[in-house]
């Protein structure tokens, strides 16, 4: 009984303890299932995205706007209806904005992205990559546009993809919650699947999608490496929408997966 009053005692003076005495925290963890591993595996940092562009870079202002055109978060219309527009960062938010545009212009063909720093949610940002996979939505990238980081992904999506001369992309290692890189995580770690699987379901070889997967690992995360439209070329065939040849890849240093990561 004296054990149960004391137990007593220790509520009633947690009950009297001031509120701003009471610290409450929580955490979120973004998962995805691996179908190679058959577990889910959490998705290393919700957000991804450069801020700024290099100052030799064309500006994304020389690509015309689209005052009053209808607007779906990041995304409008432009006249016509056979032509979206991406001009932001994506978010949770975005696939149900692209699902509603394509219920309100069934029509569109192209995804056009100009100034595209990447996304605030990794996880929703490949969903809305293979929504526009599945919706046979052809990319393109004009002069002044500025693709990077995550939206990258969302470029490799299209059905057929064209860059012009004077659009640029920047691409970079991802981070985790807990501040860890690619490259600290062991090669054959689950987590490397995500990005991997994905890369070959927008139309690259096992290979190819290795050499890139690892091409972008090699720019640490807060140093993005910036690629030209003809650099970027050479990694995908962008006029075609399907793998480069093998003997197209670009000339630039490149890691090998296995050796990069312990």
């Amino acid at each position: 009984m004296r054990f149960f009053a004391f137990l007593c005692a220790l509520l009633l003076q947690a009950l009297a303890a001031p509120v701003a005495a009471q610290v409450l925290s929580e955490s979120w963890v973004v998962e995805e299932w691996d179908e190679a591993s058959g577990r889910w595996v959490e998705v290393p940092g919700s957000e991804r995205f450069v801020a700024h562009t290099p100052a030799a870079s064309p500006s994304a202002a020389e690509v015309p706007s689209l005052p009053g055109a209808a607007r779906f978060g990041p995304f409008a219309i432009a006249p016509g209806g056979s032509r979206a527009v991406l001009n932001g960062l994506t978010d949770s938010a975005s696939p149900a904005h692209f699902a509603a545009l394509l219920r309100a212009f069934p029509g569109v063909t192209t995804l056009e992205l100009r100034d595209c720093p990447g996304t605030a949610d990794d996880s929703a940002n490949l969903r809305l990559g293979r929504m526009i996979r599945a919706a046979g939505i052809a990319t393109h990238v004009p002069r002044g546009g500025s693709v990077r980081s995550g939206a990258v992904e969302l470029f490799l999506a299209g059905a057929t993809r064209r860059i012009d001369d004077g659009a640029e992309f920047a691409v970079h290692a991802w981070l985790d919650s807990s501040g860890h890189e690619a490259s600290e995580y062991a090669a054959d770690h689950p987590v490397h699947n995500l990005y991997l699987a994905y890369y070959r379901e927008m139309g690259m070889s096992a290979a190819e999608a290795q050499r890139f997967y690892a091409m972008t690992n090699a720019a640490p995360f807060d140093n993005a490496r910036w690629l030209g439209a003809s650099e970027m070329r050479r990694w995908v065939a962008a006029d075609a929408g399907a793998p480069a040849a093998a003997n197209d890849n670009p000339h630039i240093a490149y890691l090998d997966l296995a050796a990069a990561l312990p």
